[in-house]
């Protein structure tokens, strides 16, 4: 499978990967453990997690001791209203890595951009997780141009590069082509990660937009650089 670049960031990733947001609920490593085996077979080696994901960062752990072959992964930090500090930050980071039975992330991200902290705070707290050897690269989830063009200021004093924004995109869903977010991941040479590529197997004429046969998503990364379409 291709692979294709994170941005700046020096990680490349495969241009296919599985979502996890059903991992974990009802569905543990016993029932999962062979999809995780058949992705890395396949060469769709990127697990997309995140801590609101009830259970899928532990399923992935588990998946990861059972099937040792190198995998890259890819978590999320929530931008609760009750975390407030760099310790409360620093205690989810390390609760995810914990959970994945890992040192370091392949790709943080923040899920959302509404904190009462502020994109300049978090994007401070982020560059310590890159410089602490904690995440290899970090991004940012559902945030407008306008916002991604603050927070790949604000990493930028610190020598860490934007890498991702990972938005809803799809032939049904095609907001990105229109809210300047597409032309801001060219034009700051970021990647645009599409969550729910398939409309959830809605585009492909088979499983319903609300249902799939295992609790998988697949997530497309597109390489993002000025003036490539």
């Amino acid at each position: 499978m291709p692979l294709r670049p994170l941005g700046r960031s020096g990680v490349d990733v495969p241009a296919l990967g599985v979502g996890t947001n059903r991992w974990g609920r009802g569905r543990g490593a016993d029932q999962l453990a062979p999809v995780f085996s058949a992705a890395l077979d396949a060469g769709a080696k990127l697990f997309d997690a995140a801590e609101v994901y009830l259970g899928s960062e532990k399923t992935i752990g588990a998946c990861l001791r059972r099937d040792p072959r190198p995998a890259l992964v890819v978590t999320k930090f929530a931008p609760y209203p009750t975390r407030l500090s760099a310790r409360s930050f620093h205690k989810a980071l390390g609760g995810s890595l914990a959970h994945l039975g890992r040192d370091s992330v392949d790709l943080y991200l923040i899920h959302f951009p509404f904190s009462v902290v502020g994109i300049p705070s978090l994007m401070d707290r982020f560059a310590e997780a890159v410089e602490a050897g904690q995440a290899r690269a970090v991004g940012v989830s559902n945030f407008s141009a306008r916002q991604m063009r603050v927070a790949a200021e604000h990493l930028d004093r610190h020598g860490v590069p934007l890498a991702a924004n990972e938005v809803q995109f799809s032939v049904f869903h095609r907001d990105p082509e229109r809210n300047g977010v597409l032309s801001a991941c060219r034009e700051l040479d970021v990647a645009l990660i599409a969550y729910r590529p398939l409309a959830g197997g809605g585009s492909s004429g088979g499983l319903g937009a609300r249902q799939d046969a295992c609790g998988c998503r697949a997530r497309t990364t597109e390489e993002r650089r000025p003036g490539r379409a």
